[in-house]
């Protein structure tokens, strides 16, 4: 990908013009998905995808021939490697042709040529090609709870004569050194579930499935129905999408919502200790992380209304809060291999910034009083932990950031306590609503405006000409993170800030750069932008930067999700990336925000070319609602909370605060 700096106006001509030069590679379809039609360029790309078993990075793309191409990286997490670290999933990259095993009268159907109309995704692969006069429709997916990948094969006729096929028996299976796994050999098996010999008539079509799996060698080999795998594949996408419906004039934004959803819900585990939320990236699985899960993630859940994210949630915040200790010595920034190990090597990076941030935030979402009371001593613990972090200008002490030293952080930085900030507004909804004590209250809230002082003070700075944060002492260029103050509601110095996000020293056509002069750019730092801009009120140029960087990440060369960094991992679709990108709608588009277990405020920042916009099967407080914002007759925004088909609350004020119901739904 090119790597042009832009200035704002060039961005929004790249906005306008749907890339200007670069064509979009896929488009929308008309069933919730994305779909690109061979026009006869060659491309490749890759995307992952995961049940609680595995995952799949599958590398594919058409050749300058005209063929579908496809490298499987498969990673089965509970198939412990030696040692067993962060990274000890065990993987296998296959190349396997199952087409090759069928002959089309006396040669092999691959030895014809291979002609790609068209690919589609939608939480699975659908490919459709012909060989000649036969078409061929690959559907790809992982199974949801087996450690199996499934590819489903129907060939047809689409010629004027019968057509005889033979398909071979396949049965291959690869046994790994016993020395090198955690629980010694593991098997891997491709096998095809149909065999023999076949005449199809003009029209007539025939099915079989290859099914590619992992398992330890003590165990008997996987039973599944391939059909019934893909069908329950489906069902749990049509779930996902079926709850916090995003509709607004923009169908790419709507679309990017919703895909959205998948990547971030998804990627869940089912170790041996309960179910955990990874990143993925061939990287990262069975193991949580106080970013990803903690801070970016968890707090998203909720909102879902899907169970088993929640119960990863909190198992989570166990796994979390069992390191707790007297002594006030830092939590793990991971928990790892299936929560047997723990990885700290980069030290204290502000995590129980991020912990108590996310649990709290999540706690309040959830609405639920008996999760918050659990919760309740890991909230209080981790912000005790911030406090006598403080340092003599009353800002949060770290030995880094969430970037581990790949970027300068100081021994302060502003991200650690900015989350300790909003943290510590939320314990005080908690504790009034869990009856803490109304000196537990004020304690925290004295504590958070002491803070906001206190980042004000050492943090607020003129950076390259720019009114916004340095962030860290001695930092004299623009760090993408500075946009962090405006996602926890500070907005002292909002206006130099997102000039300075949006100007030429960051804003990319790739998204905003991590340092001023550098290349490397992360996403998780420009969704946080974006949600921030649309919660300071800068709502028309930053749903500009929306519809480009959501056309680029769903229509463009790498889709259909955010990504975590380049050129670190080759923009890999990192789960909790997808999620971030979600909560630029609820919290930033919306602005929710919960109060307490049963209340929440609303600021949405509906852009002046739309008429309406409404999330619906909202999850929130314990309740299940829509919010529809329109315009008034005196032109005046009107939020409107609908249950059980009739608005039951609305208002016209810029922040508007509801309570939660009993709802039928």
């Amino acid at each position: 990908m090119l790597k042009l700096k832009l200035s704002f106006a060039v961005a929004l001509f790249f906005s306008a013009t749907a890339f200007a030069d670069d064509a979009p590679y896929w488009q929308l379809n008309d069933r919730d998905g994305i779909t690109w039609v061979n026009d006869g360029r060659a491309h490749t790309d890759h995307i992952e995808m995961a049940g609680q078993q595995m995952a799949a990075v599958l590398h594919y793309g058409i050749s300058p021939e005209g063929r579908f191409t496809l490298q499987r990286h498969l990673v089965f997490p509970m198939l412990r490697t030696t040692p067993n670290d962060t990274h000890a999933s065990l993987i296998r990259y296959v190349g396997w042709e199952p087409l090759e095993s069928v002959q089309l009268g006396v040669s092999r159907l691959t030895d014809r040529t291979e002609h790609v109309d068209s690919i589609a995704l939608r939480g699975m692969m659908d490919v459709w090609s012909r060989f000649g006069t036969i078409a061929v429709h690959r559907a790809i997916s992982p199974s949801p709870t087996l450690p199996a990948l499934i590819e489903h094969y129907t060939l047809t006729n689409i010629g004027n004569r019968n057509a005889n096929l033979t398909i071979d028996a396949t049965d291959h299976s690869l046994t790994t050194d016993a020395a090198k796994g955690v629980d010694g050999a593991y098997v891997i098996e491709e096998k095809l579930n149909t065999n023999g010999t076949f005449t199809l008539q003009p029209g007539e079509s025939i099915a079989f499935s290859a099914v590619l799996s992992a398992r330890r060698s003590s165990e008997p080999a996987i039973a599944c129905s391939p059909a019934a795998e893909l069908d329950a594949r489906r069902r749990l996408v049509d779930q996902w999408q079926s709850e916090l419906v995003l509709s607004t004039p923009d169908s790419v934004i709507d679309r990017m919502f919703a895909f959205s959803k998948i990547r971030a819900c998804e990627s869940i585990f089912q170790t041996k200790n309960g179910p955990l939320h990874g990143p993925g990236g061939e990287r990262y699985y069975a193991a949580i992380w106080a970013n990803d899960q903690a801070e970016y993630a968890n707090p998203f859940f909720p909102f879902t209304g899907y169970d088993y994210a929640c119960s990863s949630a909190m198992n989570a915040w166990q796994m979390f809060a069992s390191f707790m200790n007297p002594d006030f010595r830092p939590i793990p920034s991971s928990i790892i291999a299936e929560g047997t190990d723990i990885w700290n090597g980069a030290g204290d990076r502000g995590d129980a910034a991020m912990i108590a941030y996310g649990a709290s935030r999540y706690a309040l979402a959830r609405g639920s009083r008996d999760e918050a009371e659990r919760l309740w001593p890991l909230i209080t613990w981790t912000l005790e932990y911030c406090r006598r972090q403080l340092n003599d200008a009353g800002v949060v002490r770290s030995r880094c950031d969430e970037l581990e030293g790949r970027f300068p952080a100081g021994d302060a930085n502003l991200c650690t306590s900015a989350l300790y900030y909003d943290a510590l507004l939320s314990a005080s909804y908690l504790a009034r609503d869990l009856g803490k004590g109304a000196s537990t209250v004020k304690t925290f809230q004295r504590q958070a405006a002491d803070l906001r002082a206190a980042i004000d003070r050492h943090f607020h700075a003129e950076v390259e000409g720019f009114d916004t944060y340095r962030y860290y002492e001695g930092n004299t260029v623009l760090r993408s993170w500075i946009c962090i103050p405006l996602t926890m509601g500070i907005f002292d110095h909002a206006q130099g800030t997102l000039d300075a996000l949006y100007s030429p020293r960051l804003w990319t056509r790739d998204g905003m750069l991590t340092q001023a002069g550098s290349e490397t750019f992360w996403d998780r730092s420009t969704l946080y932008a974006l949600r921030g801009a649309l919660m300071a009120g800068d709502t028309e140029r930053t749903i500009d930067y929306i519809k480009y960087y959501s056309r680029t990440r769903l229509l463009g060369a790498h889709v259909p999700y955010a990504i975590e960094a380049w050129p670190e991992g080759n923009q890999r679709h990192l789960s909790a990336e997808s999620a971030l990108y979600a909560r630029i709608i609820t919290e930033g588009l919306f602005g929710i925000r919960p109060t307490g277990l049963n209340t929440f405020t609303v600021s949405p920042r509906l852009p002046k070319a739309w008429s309406e916009m409404r999330l619906s099967r909202i999850h929130l407080c314990g309740s299940t609602f829509d919010l529809r914002v329109t315009r008034d007759r005196r032109g005046r925004t009107l939020t409107q909370m609908i249950a059980d088909g009739r608005v039951i609350r609305q208002s016209t004020a810029a922040t508007a605060t509801f309570k939660s119901f009993q709802s039928s739904q």
